[in-house]
């Protein structure tokens, strides 16, 4: 069964009178910071010199250092940055840092799990990770509720790690709608599937795919752009709001039908195949091996693949359709 915790199961005070630092002031570093600030806690934001987000977060009121001055000030050191800079960052900034009972954690188990970073024993390893972009944390804060958080302990060197853990999960807001306990490994293999199988790399090919089919049948970029990318968020709304069972009240029956007809077509055995080589890449160390090594070589296939799919037809004509749209919310750059 799962364990779910609730602010009645975490205690604030036991990171009172302790130093937090932030590392990152991103979309879930200035969420994560300002939320703990707020309820109460002492918070440092760890920036590199010349970071553009200096003077944004000092604006809101926060201490900002540089990340090394940061993880030395501190007892409860958060990384959030980048997963591909983390390494690096910690060898130059937090591990020199580090001293004996302090805590290190993380909101996604991707450098522990695959051993890019290895913190002394007698450190705390924990990991706080809202299941929400940053935005929608500090929002939900901000609003009176919260965003569910999982939380892990991967190293307990102080006997008390779970408990700082969860303090800071009810600090950012987490614990105001619930916190889930998992494991690093659980969390990292998870979320590395769920964004290649179904979130990211399943759902993008999908759109592609059904609306290269509709124009090469002779339909309007335009239809097929509506109908097989448009209306992607209506259907994800519901979903998101009541489950499939909620989805399928709301449409017509006759797409309700063809939901029934279709569905097993498009995503057959060898697609649930697929998946199962996509997930033993992921618990291989595939994957995260395949990801490193082309961080080490600048890119080059990343690069190439991001200036190809912004060609894609779906994107110019999606461009000029949004724009007839007032009521979306422009785009955010990193």
């Amino acid at each position: 069964m799962a364990v779910m915790y609730y602010e009645k199961d975490c205690d604030l005070g036991a990171l009172q009178g302790k130093t937090i630092a932030v590392i990152g002031y991103g979309s879930q570093g200035h969420a994560h910071a300002l939320n703990a600030k707020e309820s109460g806690l002492k918070v440092v934001v760890g920036l590199y010199e010349g970071s553009k987000s200096w003077k944004k977060a000092e604006e809101a009121g926060l201490e900002v250092k540089t990340a090394r001055e940061a993880a030395g000030a501190a007892d409860f050191i958060m990384i959030l940055i980048n997963d591909e800079k983390q390494a690096a960052l910690y060898r130059e900034s937090v591990k020199p840092a580090l001293k004996a009972g302090k805590t290190l954690a993380f909101a996604h188990g991707f450098n522990i799990h695959f051993g890019q970073i290895a913190p002394p024993e007698d450190v705390n390893v924990v990991m706080i990770a809202p299941k929400g972009p940053g935005h929608t944390v500090r929002e939900q804060y901000q609003a009176g509720a919260g965003v569910p958080c999982l939380v892990a302990v991967h190293r307990d060197a102080t006997g008390d790690a779970k408990r700082l853990a969860l303090a800071y999960a009810a600090a950012i807001g987490g614990a105001r709608a619930g916190v889930l306990e998992t494991t690093f490994k659980e969390e990292t293999e998870t979320d590395l599937f769920g964004e290649q199988a179904v979130l990211c790399g399943g759902v993008s090919a999908l759109m592609k795919c059904g609306y290269e089919v509709l124009v090469e049948a002779g339909y309007q970029p335009e239809s097929a752009y509506f109908e097989v990318m448009h209306e992607m968020k209506l259907i994800i709304d519901l979903v998101n709001r009541g489950g499939l069972g909620f989805m399928r009240y709301s449409i017509s029956d006759t797409a309700e039908y063809g939901d029934y007809v279709s569905g097993p077509k498009v995503i057959t055995e060898d697609t649930k195949n697929a998946m199962r080589g996509i997930l033993k890449d992921i618990q291989t160390g595939k994957f995260a091996r395949d990801w490193i090594g082309e961080n080490q070589v600048n890119r080059p296939f990343f690069n190439r693949m991001r200036a190809i799919e912004a060609q894609h037809p779906i994107e110019k004509v999606g461009k000029e359709l949004r724009a007839m749209m007032g009521w979306l919310k422009r785009p955010v750059e990193k």
